[in-house]
């Protein structure tokens, strides 16, 4: 099943913006106008477990893996490497939505996210975005909500 049919089966408003093919989420959004934190990096990792997890923060911001883990509520947390993360995901890097993945995994979705009604992810390839509501992401996904990225730098 694509990105798109699985979004229409869910009934959601969705919107899909053509942009030049990036892999980072500081080239899309150069791309786009969008600005960089509001388009999430959507990081596939795996937990000491072995659990497939999907770590979801702004665009201007670094995951915290120790946080993740500690969200999870387990030991370590990764990230995996392109190749394998496309393979869990069902997505290139750089096109992975938030949403519709080829294997189950679980969400965690950085808390700051919730202060924005919409959000941009990875529109299942490099040459496009996803923008959705937060709320029908938490929603779909059953996303778990914690503080996960690292703290803003601090401006003079």
């Amino acid at each position: 099943m694509s990105l798109e049919q699985y979004l229409i089966g869910t009934g959601i408003w969705y919107r899909f913006i053509e942009k030049a093919e990036t892999v980072h989420t500081s080239d899309a959004s150069k791309a786009t106008g969008i600005p960089l934190a509001r388009i999430t990096k959507n990081l596939v990792s795996i937990t000491d477990l072995g659990e497939f997890v999907l770590l979801v923060v702004p665009g201007d911001r670094r995951v915290d893996l120790k946080k993740a883990a500690h969200a999870l509520d387990v030991r370590n947390v990764s990230t995996l490497p392109f190749k394998d993360a496309e393979a869990v995901s069902g997505y290139p890097p750089g096109g992975t939505p938030t949403v519709g993945h080829k294997r189950k995994m679980r969400i965690v979705l950085d808390r700051s996210l919730l202060n924005h009604e919409i959000l941009f992810c990875g529109g299942g390839s490099r040459d496009r975005i996803l923008e959705l509501r937060t709320q029908d992401v938490v929603r779909l996904t059953d996303a778990l909500v914690a503080e996960i990225a690292e703290a803003p730098p601090i401006l003079p």
